[in-house]
């Protein structure tokens, strides 16, 4: 606890003081389970302790396969409390990527949530050696150790180990639903630094009572939960999102802070819409992932008193925020770097770019990771080196900044189409088919063409059976700048998204590449 003492404790540190200080109130909620933040101190500091009687060292990996629930939280921090380091898994990857990922990881442990014992058990002959620990929240199988005979006796006072500052805290595996993705490493001053400038952001204080439904395991979650935590504030968990169960939770539990990807917003509208419900408590709701469309976050203006922050970020750290304040008359805009950041946008050729002109939206400052873990390669093509020296990160994503600092996303690089030697941008044409009243969810891609080399075709999720998908391409056409026209519109009953809610735009050009056109 010497830490303590120092002008910059760590999380751990930070967490065990309001363990002391707001001892009686809820730290975590799930269902009619209830931590306080006693309890909840507690019981990550006999998880470390526990870690740490069966070999587990500071910097060590331990790989957390869980489902939403306390058990998970105490995995998480309990790990932290120990200077180990979590890597949670995303529980819809594939099983080789997967293993993949543990092996990338070099987890030395594994943690998992009963539902997720028998996938491990399948897998036991491919999982690396190294793994030589195995926990689960059960009560313990051939093989695994229980949660609670891990925890049994072990103290409750924070261990006390010195963990440095760049010690690894995290690795975070973003997206990979297929093949192996980069893990992304934060640090314990980068995830502290990270929590304290975005919890200013995103407008969090000690009275918070956040509302977390996407996995844990999600960059987005830890956004919620370290700001939720490092405020002293009170996390209530869903094992998944339902939008009737956010309205009634947010009612009962006077929930003041959340955060969601837009495809959840737009079914929490909807639903809002149908069924009513007491949303007067929120303060602050954080959107990102994906943008949000212009109507739909007019809607949540509409019918939230909070309105809603859009953020447009990377796991790798890059993050600007749209204030409710600022959004009027800028609805399409994802507003301004974050607190103690810099942003610039560059050219195909490196060369920084003026106001209203588009190229690679690049960043800068302490929130920025110090790299891919184990990919020394792929962690310098992510940086980008200006004229004097500076080292900033590349985000691959295609904005321009306007004459008052606002940044406007204009699409993913890999997702540009590239016709007749023209760039189009699909999130240009996807912002006019949201306008479309029959249209409920929407991607645009490119796709062959003998004549221009790529056209743009708009793969369409519609609110009713009975469309018309000429009637579609005709109106939309109709609006539609001349290198942007569809070639086609193409229905489907929904659009694949990975668990932030990200359309998988990669897979939807695999499915229909045997298409082309004229």
């Amino acid at each position: 606890m010497n830490r303590i003492d120092s002008a910059a404790p760590l999380l751990p540190e930070i967490l065990a003081l309001h363990g002391k200080w707001r001892a009686d109130k809820d730290a975590v909620i799930c269902g009619t389970q209830r931590f306080s933040w006693s309890a909840f101190c507690a019981g990550n500091h006999r998880f470390a302790h526990g870690l740490a009687a069966r070999g587990i060292q500071v910097g060590d990996r331990v790989a957390i396969v869980m489902s939403n629930g306390l058990s998970m939280v105490q995995a998480l921090y309990g790990t932290m409390a120990a200077g180990a380091c979590s890597v949670p898994i995303n529980l819809s990857v594939s099983d080789e990527a997967l293993v993949g990922m543990l092996e990338d990881s070099g987890a030395v442990a594994l943690v998992a949530t009963e539902d997720q014992v028998s996938r491990i058990h399948r897998l036991r002959d491919t999982l690396p050696s190294p793994l030589s620990l195995l926990l689960t929240d059960g009560a313990g199988e051939k093989g695994w150790t229980s949660i609670d005979a891990l925890c049994a006796g072990q103290p409750e006072v924070l261990p006390a180990i010195d963990i440095a500052d760049n010690s690894p805290l995290n690795i975070i595996y973003s997206s990979g639903t297929t093949g192996l993705p980069k893990g992304i490493l934060h640090t314990h001053r980068g995830r502290r630094d990270w929590a304290y400038d975005l919890a200013i952001a995103l407008r969090y204080n000690g009275s918070a009572r956040t509302l977390l439904t996407i996995g844990l395991y999600s960059n987005i979650s830890w956004v919620a939960m370290l700001c939720t935590l490092l405020a002293g504030g009170t996390l209530v968990i869903h094992p998944r999102f339902d939008a009737s169960g956010f309205l009634q939770t947010t009612e009962a539990e006077r929930i003041t802070h959340t955060a969601m990807v837009p495809i959840q917003f737009q079914r929490v509208i909807e639903t809002l819409k149908a069924e009513g419900g007491d949303v007067s408590s929120m303060q602050a709701m954080m959107s990102c992932g994906s943008p949000l469309h212009e109507s739909l976050k007019q809607d949540i203006f509409t019918l939230f008193p909070s309105g809603v922050i859009e953020l447009y970020g990377l796991t790798e750290g890059i993050i600007t925020t749209l204030e409710p304040e600022d959004a009027d008359g800028r609805w399409s805009s994802v507003g301004k770097p974050l607190i103690g950041t810099d942003i610039c946008i560059v050219s195909d050729s490196d060369e920084v770019l003026g106001a209203n002109q588009s190229g690679e939206i690049v960043s800068r400052g302490r929130i920025s990771m110090p790299g891919y873990w184990g990919r020394e390669e792929a962690t310098l093509e992510a940086q980008f080196i200006d004229g004097d020296g500076v080292q900033w990160l590349r985000s691959g994503d295609i904005g321009y900044i306007d004459e008052q600092g606002f940044l406007y996303i204009v699409d993913r690089k890999k997702d540009m189409i590239l016709s007749g030697g023209q760039n189009i941008y699909p999130q240009d044409i996807e912002a006019v088919l949201f306008e479309h009243p029959e249209i409920d969810d929407v991607a645009v891609i490119g796709l062959p063409s003998k004549r221009w080399g790529e056209t743009p075709v708009a793969l369409v999720v519609p609110k009713n059976t009975d469309v018309d998908c000429a009637a579609i391409l005709e109106w939309a056409n109709s609006r539609l700048g001349k290198q942007q026209r569809l070639a086609e519109v193409i229905l489907r009953p929904e659009l694949p998204r990975n668990p932030n809610g990200k359309i998988l735009k990669r897979e939807l050009r695999v499915e229909y590449r045997e298409r082309e056109y004229g």
